[in-house]
């Protein structure tokens, strides 16, 4: 080997060095923070200029509180219209998670609208995918358009993009969410927040849950109180928001909230609401028939199968931590549902069940798929237009 190839390695091995020490700092300043909450401090914390406007789990205080304030919003909001009986029928949505599966969802909240038969709800909820669904099922069929576009047309370009092993490795993700951010950008827009606003008036509620990483809390989140309030970040926190439930842990990164405690400031790290919870609708702490006597039906809408599949599992150690992640998000999202069922039981509630059909077996060759997407759009749709068959209990609840 001669001297010149010598050197030209020397400087070769020299780059590659510094080029490493480079990315290595620029991933440090990526994943940087504030403090977390002290456990103390966990229940003063709130975002500046806007207390009140979520609920820590699994004091329901302030979740008890709203909810007679609500129905007195709808108790005035009933008399402006004439209305002068006892406190009418109403009805509750929780759209689960599920990623692209989403668009089943989506898929069946459209055609049940065709169907003729689809409810004002009272009350939303949304974790996931089913956080992204959640504002539009809210507002209702004139923004079926929108919510249509959004799991017909979209890809995995618009949602990730694989951010590169080295960045896997030392910093908070292996893909990035900036795609899906400028996605949520054009769709939540400050009308939209205006529009839930106006509904908040009338003793509606939509509710998404996020987990607070560094707590290992579920938080739900009033977004029509925060829309209500008309801070001047207030459209900047529901987009926070609804990124950071779709944000599965390593997947994509986490979303940093910046929250105030006793003066001091601070961060809280917010990722999936799946994390802890796959579907909600309120929690069971939270006893309705005690809140004011009314019928009430309890819709879910289930992101994925019952049932799922077998299938065979590669001998390494990444097919085998994907399939047990895959197990645990399943079987979480089975007993989210059975908890439901029981306090809705318990309340003497109705419960409706939806779920993607057992013999629908098509998988996505890659995530969020287009093609899958519009199939199962589509098969939702069909559903919701010919009149769902809506469970009511899950497997092996049904009255006899």
């Amino acid at each position: 080997m001669n001297d010149k190839h010598c050197t030209f390695n020397t400087h070769r091995l020299v780059d590659l060095a510094l080029a490493f020490i480079v990315a290595c700092e620029l991933v440090a300043c990526a994943t940087t923070r504030l403090p977390a909450v002290p456990n103390d401090a966990q229940n003063e914390a709130i975002v500046p200029g806007m207390p009140g406007i979520r609920y820590r789990l699994p004091d329901v205080d302030g979740l008890v509180r709203d909810a007679r304030v609500t129905i007195e919003r709808e108790q005035a909001d009933l008399r402006a219209h004439g209305y002068r009986g006892s406190l009418p029928p109403i009805a509750y949505l929780a759209i689960s998670g599920g990623a692209e599966n989403g668009a089943f969802g989506a898929g069946l909240l459209v055609g049940w609208t065709l169907h003729g038969d689809r409810p004002s709800f009272n009350v939303v909820t949304g974790v996931s995918t089913g956080a992204l669904i959640a504002p539009f099922a809210f507002l209702g069929p004139t923004y079926d358009t929108q919510l249509k576009r959004l799991y017909t047309e979209t890809s995995a370009a618009d949602v990730m993009f694989f951010r590169g092993y080295l960045y896997a490795l030392l910093g908070d993700s292996v893909a990035d969410n900036l795609p899906l951010q400028r996605l949520v950008d054009r769709n939540i827009t400050q009308e939209l927040l205006e529009a839930i606003a106006t509904e908040s008036k009338k003793g509606r509620t939509l509710l998404i849950a996020t987990t607070d990483l560094d707590a290992q809390t579920s938080v739900l989140w009033n977004v029509t109180l925060i829309a209500e309030s008309r801070h001047p970040n207030a459209l900047n926190l529901v987009r926070q928001i609804l990124i950071a439930s779709a944000a599965i842990p390593g997947e994509f990164p986490p979303v940093m909230i910046d929250v105030e405690a006793n003066g001091r400031r601070y961060q809280e790290m917010h990722v999936d609401g799946g994390t802890t919870h796959q579907v909600f609708t309120m929690p069971p702490q939270l006893v309705l028939r005690n809140i004011a006597p009314r019928e009430r039906t309890l819709y879910i809408i289930r992101n994925s199968r019952l049932v799922m599949s077998s299938k065979e599992v590669e001998r390494n150690t990444l097919s085998i931590a994907g399939r047990a992640v895959e197990s645990l998000i399943h079987t979480q999202g089975i007993g989210d549902i059975y908890e439901i069922a029981a306090s809705a039981q318990r309340d003497g509630a109705n419960l409706r069940l939806a779920y993607i059909p057992d013999d629908f077996q098509r998988v996505p060759r890659e995530p969020f798929e287009r093609d899958f997407m519009k199939e199962l759009f589509a098969l939702g749709y069909d559903l919701g237009k010919k009149g769902y068959p809506w469970r009511t209990a899950p497997p092996g609840m049904e009255k006899p």
